[in-house]
């Protein structure tokens, strides 16, 4: 699976984004689609999942309540619409691929395939 992530860019505090990740190659449909992002200096967090047949999401606690994950198996994308954007989002944002799980999961370990990385920056 390949996939390709964008809709990053400059905004905001208080604006919204919606990212996209969309696969070129591969069985989109069975993929689980995480979100991971990593602030300069830090690690990459989790930021949310949505399972390959779009029943379940689940969201790291940085975006909750302000972040909605979804997605369209036909158009083989996914979307992260984040809302309320605060400076502490401003990261490299990833969308990943996880095939070997049932349910979702956080751990970066079982996403195997990873797209191109989209910047995110939020001004204050």
């Amino acid at each position: 699976v390949q996939l390709q992530a964008s809709g990053g860019g400059f905004v905001q505090a208080g604006a919204s984004l919606r990212l996209s990740c969309t696969a070129s190659e591969g069985t989109f449909d069975r993929c689980n689609i995480g979100y991971f992002r990593q602030a300069p200096g830090q690690e990459r967090d989790f930021v949310a999942a949505i399972r390959a047949n779009g029943a379940s999401t689940y969201y790291g606690s940085s975006v909750k309540g302000r972040a909605i994950i979804s997605r369209d198996n036909a158009k083989s994308t996914a979307y992260l619409q984040m809302n309320d954007l605060k400076p502490e989002d401003t990261a490299v944002y990833y969308c990943a691929c996880d095939r070997r799980s049932y349910g979702l999961t956080t751990a970066q370990a079982m996403y195997d395939f990873w797209g191109h990385e989209t910047l995110v920056t939020v001004s204050s």
